[in-house]
């Protein structure tokens, strides 16, 4: 008999695994969440984190939406060199094979299962806030003149990022990084 989702052995053992999952992938990154070492840092049978979890993607999902979102979180001035570093930041994190996965899945995946389209729009509310805060101000500041509505800097700053990363499969260099910042608007 399979336990129901309302189960308090079935939210335990999700517990355990989320909370493991999340250990793993703050120590050791995006390759230390699988399956095994997962069951073994929750202490539960492997095949009840299969159960949860079918593919290493999902869980791996499930573990970042619980890891609080880094990027564009604490702006610095200037804001141009702090822009350069947070987006090489993000492109480093998007050269990781697991990262990728997890990025590609949660976008395809929100097209069909209502629970994934809204963690993956709580992440994009969360980023495009964040950069058009930090942008906005940088703008009062008199630190630039933005060629763009600040709410549409996240899609034209981390846009050829991720594209690079998932379409491309491929990394983005400094020079590409630099360009994407300047082509928000002229810095002073």
């Amino acid at each position: 008999m399979t336990p129901s989702h309302d189960d308090p052995r079935f939210l335990r053992s999700r517990e355990a695994i989320v909370a493991a999952a999340r250990e793993l992938l703050v120590a050791g990154g995006p390759g230390a969440v699988s399956h095994a070492r997962v069951a073994q840092q929750a202490g539960i049978a492997r095949a009840t984190v299969y159960r949860h979890w079918p593919r290493t993607d999902q869980l791996l999902a499930e573990a970042m939406a619980t890891v609080p979102l880094p990027f564009f979180a604490a702006p610095d001035l200037p804001t141009r060199d702090w822009l350069v570093r947070e987006l090489t930041a993000l492109a480093r994190q998007l050269d990781h094979h697991d990262v990728r996965v997890v990025a590609t899945t949660l976008a395809s995946t929100a097209l069909w299962e209502d629970g994934m389209d809204v963690r993956r729009a709580g992440f994009a509310d969360l980023l495009a806030r964040r950069l058009a805060d930090a942008l906005e101000a940088a703008r009062d500041r008199g630190e630039v003149d933005l060629r763009t509505a600040p709410r549409d800097a996240a899609a034209l700053a981390i846009g050829p990022l991720h594209y690079r990363a998932t379409i491309e499969r491929g990394t983005t260099d400094d020079d590409v990084v630099a360009t994407v910042v300047d082509s928000l608007g002229r810095w002073r």
